[in-house]
């Protein structure tokens, strides 16, 4: 490999500074967004800013309302549409930065060795989002029929005797249930987050050690740590399939999909990627990680371009296996996103290919755009765009059909979440020096290069 000259631990900033002026910008922020929420709940309230396609579009809706039994629409379920759509989003984000902190240490990675403060914040958000996932689904029951997002809670839908009967559901209800739906929640929040700490607290740890050279010969610290992510990443592989399930696909409770939770992972991936990547730049462009070369760049670049084709790879291959077999009860869920409401989704869901895979292949492809900074921060952002909308995709079809759109509740929803995951990601970078200086293998991370 090349070599470079590297930046001595001495010179780098190690105590990030959560200036005021950004606590009050985020702050502001939030404080905008919940303003806005409130706003786009009034006038929805009072019938203002409502899509009102139902009239427009009657015999579409009817016959949606038809294949799916959905109850009429009520336009408090907007709002808890985007809220979940923002929590899960969010909660994605969060969880891939443990994700790629497990991945990191089980394959005993010196390269991103560098960076591992960025993702290691990212699992703090965990509580705000499991908290506020959990609150809404309980909301959900609590308000009835008329404002779940999810038909298979609906009264009777189970029941042989009642008209709301559903013979497909009552088939799926031994898993989906209320009470195992929410334990499921509750357990795999639980592992996630325990292991996350654990994690975390190794990671301090290593940061008290006075020996490092001893330390090298027998980094106990750094195998707990190692051991800790193996489970993790055993308990992810297992709880990111069945929470696409529970979460999302159960929406469209009649669909169905044996590669939805692998395009759920690419899709959270991704996100994750574009964030940890973003928030690297920014902390470098504000004098912090100085250590971090076009080397350490070109490989997040690198991760974004290949889970940008990964994303495409799996939502393409499941839309044409579903489009060959044509079998009703799995083309429900594109001609939802395609025909239905005159096409009312199907820009999106054309606009989501370009956005998601199109624009990041193109731009990425050469080896210089993967280690320019603005380039990379131009596909980042545009790769968290898309995804959202990919998410929105997800969601709103399937809950509030045609009435959807993007006023005051949507980016009041994005920007209390957005606000709040940046302000957590900042207020934890001040409780550890930038850089994991006590990391075994931090000065191959430093020396870190690719070929020229």
């Amino acid at each position: 490999m090349g070599a470079h000259k590297t930046i001595s631990l001495a010179d780098e900033k190690m105590q990030y500074e959560f200036t005021a002026k950004l606590k009050s910008r985020l702050m502001m922020t939030l404080g905008i967004g919940v303003v806005m929420l409130i706003l786009g709940i009034i006038l929805l309230s009072l019938g203002i800013g409502e899509a009102h396609h139902a009239a427009e579009h009657g015999k579409d809706a009817a016959k949606h309302s038809a294949e799916h039994g959905h109850h009429h629409y009520h336009w408090f379920k907007r709002v808890i549409a985007n809220l979940w759509l923002n929590a899960t989003f969010f909660n994605g984000i969060a969880l891939i930065g443990v994700f790629f902190l497990s991945f990191n240490y089980v394959a005993h990675a010196g390269w991103s060795v560098i960076i591992k403060r960025v993702p290691e914040t990212f699992g703090e958000f965990l509580p705000i989002s499991m908290g506020a996932i959990l609150s809404l689904f309980l909301l959900q029951i609590a308000l009835g029929d008329d404002f779940t997002l999810f038909h298979w809670t609906h009264a009777g839908i189970t029941d042989p005797n009642s008209k709301n009967y559903d013979a497909i559901i009552a088939g799926k209800s031994g898993f989906l249930n209320v009470p195992f739906f929410i334990a499921r929640m509750v357990i795999f929040f639980s592992l996630w987050y325990l292991l996350f700490r654990r994690l975390r607290s190794f990671s301090l740890q290593e940061e008290q050690i006075t020996d490092f050279k001893g330390y090298l010969k027998n980094p106990i610290i750094y195998n707990k740590a190692v051991y800790t992510s193996a489970i993790f990443l055993v308990v992810f592989a297992v709880s990111e399939s069945v929470i696409a399930w529970d979460w999302l696909m159960s929406i469209d409770v009649h669909w169905f999909s044996t590669m939805f939770g692998w395009q759920n992972f690419a899709s959270w991936f991704v996100s994750g990627l574009a964030t940890i990547t973003l928030t690297v730049i920014l902390l470098k462009e504000q004098g912090y990680l100085k250590s971090v070369t076009k080397h350490h760049l070109h490989d997040l670049g690198k991760f974004m371009f290949a889970f940008s084709v990964f994303w495409a790879y799996v939502t393409f291959c499941q839309f044409l296996l579903i489009y060959y077999a044509h079998i009703p009860e799995e083309t429900t869920y594109f001609n939802a996103r395609l025909n239905l409401w005159d096409g009312y989704y199907r820009f999106l869901f054309y606009f989501n290919f370009f956005i998601n895979f199109a624009f990041p292949l193109l731009v990425l492809m050469a080896k210089e755009a993967k280690r320019t900074t603005v380039i990379l921060k131009v596909v980042a952002g545009a790769i968290l765009v898309g995804h959202y909308l990919d998410f929105y995709l997800i969601i709103m079809p399937g809950t509030i059909g045609n009435n959807s759109g993007f006023g005051f509740v949507e980016i009041g929803c994005i920007l209390i979440f957005a606000s709040l995951f940046i302000y957590t990601v900042a207020h934890n970078l001040t409780k550890a020096p930038m850089i994991a200086k006590n990391h075994p293998f931090i000065k191959e991370s430093q020396a870190f290069s690719q070929f020229n």
